[in-house]
């Protein structure tokens, strides 16, 4: 028997959240995000209002590229928690719906309602439930895509935003995925969608009837998963994660910085907030990952996975020092970041650096 799944997704959640908390500000471009200092702001749009990216702002956008954009728009900074405790009331709404519910972050979830309706348009009830609720609780929207795959429900409730309701039954997703651009599956990002059209790929039909084995040569098992994706293939069930899958801190600086002495000064003390943060919540770790942003936005991240797990923080200094090594070159950097992930709890035994000193 095929699922019916659904995707809800928040309306340009901060913004809106800002919006409903501050009349004043519906109808105006609101940009949530970076101080943009008048232009010469360092950070970036965590997320905006439909009013503002009408002049082309858009989530993850330079800060001070949105301010040029836009300069009279209202800025505000992130509130995360006003949004986590609006969040909270909305996916307990959510959670009331389905016996299968997943949380994928602050702003979106998916529910599978097969045991809660017989049918498509049970399903269509159910969100349109869902969508009255939220409106009269928290005086938020939401789009919703129902479909029988989560793959195909994500990118059906991204099609008709805002307070939009896309429905993709079993028979239709084959062609409703025909046309689309490639890169709306999940998992195909600028650079695979760049290779793809190297092969003249360049929609979601094209890319289920290329040749899968040619797409394995190129893209190793990611080229099977993203050829069943593409032919609207998708097993992946809906439950939740309760566990905490990773701990991380960023830091954008005020200045592009070029010298070593000063990256590694400041990835020290990104080492010890994350240490923190991983004491806190009670966990050891196995991985650790590094993010680099250059000053032309150019992104990299570089990780290691440990032979054991450990809380020891200077594990993650090491760790992280070598693995950012390669960028501390003279080039200048905007932004580091460390993560820890592989989280695990109530170790009994305490890893300490020497564990992982090779010989």
């Amino acid at each position: 028997m095929s699922r019916i799944i659904l995707h809800v997704d928040m309306d340009s959640f901060y913004a809106s959240v800002e919006q409903r908390r501050a009349p004043s500000l519906k109808g105006l471009p609101v940009v949530v995000g970076s101080d943009p200092k008048s232009g010469k702001g360092r950070g970036v749009v965590s997320t905006c209002s439909y009013e503002a990216r009408e002049f082309g702002i858009h989530s993850g956008m330079p800060i001070s590229l949105a301010y040029k954009l836009c300069p009279d728009a209202v800025y505000l900074r992130v509130n995360m928690q006003l949004y986590k405790e609006v969040s909270r009331r909305v996916m307990e709404i959510l959670r009331s719906k389905a016996i299968r519910f997943q949380q994928v972050s602050v702003d979106e979830a998916f529910l599978d309602i097969s045991e809660e309706v017989v049918d498509y348009k049970g399903a269509v009830n159910v969100a349109q439930e869902i969508k009255v609720q939220i409106k009269e609780q928290e005086g938020l929207t939401c789009s919703i895509g129902i479909a029988p795959t989560r793959s195909a429900a994500k990118i059906a409730s991204d099609l008709d935003k805002p307070d939009g309701l896309t429905v993709v039954e079993p028979d239709r997703v084959a062609g409703f995925l025909e046309p689309l651009e490639v890169r709306r599956l999940q998992g195909i990002g600028r650079k695979n969608e760049e290779i793809l059209q190297g092969l003249g790929i360049r929609t979601i039909g094209q890319l289920a009837r290329f040749d899968r084995d040619k797409l394995v040569d190129v893209f190793g098992k990611w080229g099977t998963g993203m050829y069943l994706l593409a032919q609207g293939v998708d097993d992946s069930e809906v439950e939740e994660r309760g566990v905490t899958r990773s701990v991380s801190r960023e830091h954008t600086f005020d200045v592009d910085i070029g010298d070593s002495i000063v990256l590694y000064g400041a990835l020290d003390n990104i080492a010890g907030l994350v240490h923190k943060s991983l004491q806190n919540k009670g966990f050891s770790f196995r991985t650790v990952s590094v993010k680099v942003r250059q000053a032309d936005f150019t992104t990299f991240t570089r990780a290691r996975t440990l032979d054991h797990d450990t809380r020891d923080p200077d594990t993650i200094r090491q760790v992280s020092g070598e693995l950012a090594s390669e960028f501390f070159n003279g080039r200048k950097i905007r932004l580091l970041g460390i993560r820890l992930s592989n989280l695990g709890k109530n170790k009994l035994r305490q890893t300490t650096l020497e564990d992982f000193i090779k010989e």
